[in-house]
């Protein structure tokens, strides 16, 4: 996303400025509103600016103890549960950051409750840290001190977030198994290639004879990994920094986040993950009091896929524009036709974000099943790769030990 330093005034009339990262400049200023900071100006800053911000307010140690997913996840939970029995908001972040055994995020509770102490409200305290309080998060927390619901709408921050974190874990789980296999065979190539081939290369080049192409092809191979492996390894170490640059620019990660759901099998995956975390989020925005348009410019920034955010935005526009949620949903081309159904439903009967939340357990259902059956899918594949490696392998060396066999039987 791209950074933007912004200069507004706050509900009490003071002068505030700083840096957030967004989509679009409009983006940014509907998150400023949710905040209540009225934007005087907003322009694009350079991507070291929020770096910097994130330095000076957190300090910056290599070695220092992150952040982690489970640590918001948990505050979220405790201060829910703290100010339900009660408790004020000030005594519940004193408790929490006492109990904290991660000491950035004590850090971190410390800063929140000195920001509280001055007047601010909790959304804007929480802004002061965007590299750990998504846009969502705080625009959801900004609602919630709007409408009284801040308790209800902590609980239901907690279940989203508690979704996403099942679905990461899901997928690590399903792509471990395929990872071992391809890591064991690379390390089985490389082996091969570097001790076992050159060992029969010298017995073979002691034939005098004319050498099966599959034999000449594998030691070719061999003495080019022998005599160029600093090259090689330096190829892969250029390709793999060129490739974070590229998926670090707006353009590249756009391309990379469309290219990603047109993998075969993981492809449909990634797709529905990202339309289930949307429709979650819809349905969060939606229930919690966020006007349409609102909702879908936060939500855009909480897909973690630029392609489905371009999409989002584009509805956006077009609700926007006056076009319905259905309308610009069947524009977008990211449903399916069952889910558009689901959405002129919803339109019709005025319960949106009920048929959003059915979306969702839809697409997660379909997840967990493509993620159960993953295994089962790429397992196929991965034997027809190890099959053609050992029959490579075996035809290669194999080949020229049989026409010597066969030379000594008739003499």
């Amino acid at each position: 996303m791209a950074v933007f330093s912004y200069r507004g005034r706050n509900g009490s009339g003071e002068a505030v400025t700083g840096v957030l990262e967004g989509a679009t400049s409009s983006a940014v200023a509907d998150l400023l509103f949710s905040s209540g900071v009225t934007p005087l100006e907003i322009k694009p800053a350079p991507a070291s600016a929020l770096k910097k911000k994130a330095g000076d307010s957190e300090g910056f140690n290599l070695f220092a103890p992150k952040i982690e997913h489970v640590d918001i996840l948990l505050f979220t939970r405790q201060l829910y549960t703290l100010m339900k029995a009660g408790v004020p908001i000030m005594r519940a972040l004193a408790g929490l950051q006492e109990s904290s055994v991660n000491p950035a995020m004590k850090s971190i509770l410390g800063q929140i409750r000195e920001s509280l102490d001055s007047g601010r409200e909790l959304s804007m305290c929480l802004a002061r840290h965007p590299k750990i309080f998504t846009p969502f998060y705080l625009a959801m927390v900004r609602v919630g001190e709007m409408t009284g619901r801040l308790e209800e709408v902590l609980l239901r921050l907690f279940d989203h977030m508690e979704f996403e974190r099942f679905m990461r874990e899901q997928v690590k789980s399903a792509l471990r198994y395929p990872s071992f296999v391809i890591m064991a065979m690379g390390a089985a190539m490389f082996v091969v290639n570097i001790w076992v081939i050159p060992a029969f290369s010298k017995v073979f080049k002691g034939f005098g004879a004319e050498l099966p192409l599959m034999t000449r092809i594998l030691i070719g191979f061999s003495d080019f990994m022998l005599n160029w492996w600093h090259a090689l390894i330096g190829i892969i170490v250029a390709a793999v920094f060129a490739f974070k640059s590229w998926t670090s620019t707006k353009r590249g990660s756009y391309l990379w986040d469309k290219a990603k759901m047109r993998i075969p099998i993981a492809g449909k995956i990634v797709q529905k993950a990202t339309l289930a975390r949307f429709a979650r989020s819809f349905a969060l925005a939606s229930r919690s009091g966020v006007p349409v348009i609102q909702a879908l410019t936060t939500v855009a920034q909480t897909v973690d896929n630029e392609y489905i955010a371009a999409k989002v935005e584009q509805m956006r526009n077009q609700v926007e524009r006056g076009e319905s949620v259905l309308r610009s949903a069947i524009t977008s081309g990211a449903f399916t036709p069952v889910v558009l159904q689901m959405i002129a439903v919803g339109e019709e009967s005025g319960s949106l974000d009920e048929m959003m939340e059915e979306i969702s357990g839809m697409y997660q259902s379909e997840v967990e099943y493509e993620l159960k059956t993953l295994a089962q899918q790429i397992e196929p594949i991965l034997i027809v790769m190890l099959g053609a490696m050992v029959l490579v392998l075996a035809l290669g060396i194999f080949l020229p030990l049989w026409d010597l066999g066969k030379v000594a039987m008739k003499k």
